[in-house]
């Protein structure tokens, strides 16, 4: 039988609630198989990132040529990129293999608050865009790519989603789960209109990796053929479930993961 393929191209999370091993297990939950480009290496537990090692940009190349001269990718993710250089060789990379069904997370910092996105690659960044089917900013993102205040209200999302348009981006699924109010509210903003995605606002601290699940749940999607807007309705449905359940699993001292096998274990 023919298997879905994704690749997530991101950092490494020692703790594993995010990064590469959240993507990975995103995709096996959501019947993926799932390849990887590690971009970073981050020495990282629920209480924080005490160290970052980038990856030469050579061998990210090299990472990114083995995936694709030998697997049939059907959708990327792309996350941490930590350096200029990391995003430059990435972008290279989907220029010489225009893959498919691209979703760009552009992660700037980890949800403990650590950096995770140098200051002179925000540039590079933005680059990426252009390359992107759809982009996943959170309001903080979204904000920092535009150089904007934070999006107050759905309004504000979603002309700030459309300004991210501009950069060549395909589509905008701006989040807004750090809002306020009962709902997290989703939006869905293509050239053609804009579709909403609604799901009860979870009283957990157990959030950690979760715009890295959501935009992998969104690339597993697409992988294995769904429109956008039925991977990003699938997607948030996945995530929702797995904040749910997030304290029926006790995962260090600090911010925990969210429970991506929740329908297993």
């Amino acid at each position: 039988m023919a298997v879905p393929v994704a690749l997530t191209i991101a950092g490494s999370d020692s703790g594993g609630g995010a990064g590469i091993q959240a993507d990975l297990k995103t995709f096996a939950a959501l019947g993926v198989y799932g390849a990887s480009v590690i971009t970073a290496l981050t020495a990282q537990n629920t209480k924080g990132v005490a160290a970052i090692h980038d990856v030469p940009a050579d061998f990210i190349a090299a990472q990114i040529d083995a995936v694709f001269s030998d697997l049939d990718v059907g959708a990327v993710k792309i996350g941490m990129l930590g350096s200029a250089a990391a995003a430059g060789a990435v972008a290279a990379g989907l220029d010489r293999y225009r893959p498919r069904n691209v979703v760009l997370d552009p992660v700037l910092v980890a949800s403990t608050g650590a950096d995770l996105l140098r200051a002179d690659a925000l540039d590079a960044l933005r680059s990426l865009l252009s390359r992107a089917d759809v982009v996943t900013p959170n309001l903080f993102e979204a904000a920092t790519l535009l150089e904007a205040p934070l999006a107050r209200d759905e309004d504000a999302m979603r002309a700030q989603a459309q300004k991210l348009l501009a950069f060549g981006a395909g589509a905008v699924l701006i989040k807004g789960g750090h809002g306020g109010g009962p709902e997290s509210v989703d939006l869905l903003v293509e050239a053609d209109g804009c579709a909403r995605f609604t799901a009860p606002r979870i009283a957990t601290k157990n959030t950690h990796g979760t715009g890295c699940t959501l935009a992998a749940a969104v690339a597993a999607g697409l992988a294995k053929g769904l429109t956008l807007n039925a991977a990003v309705r699938e997607a948030k449905a996945y995530v929702s479930a797995a904040i749910a359940a997030a304290d029926r699993v006790k995962i260090g001292t600090g911010n925990g993961p969210v429970h991506h096998f929740h329908k297993w274990w």
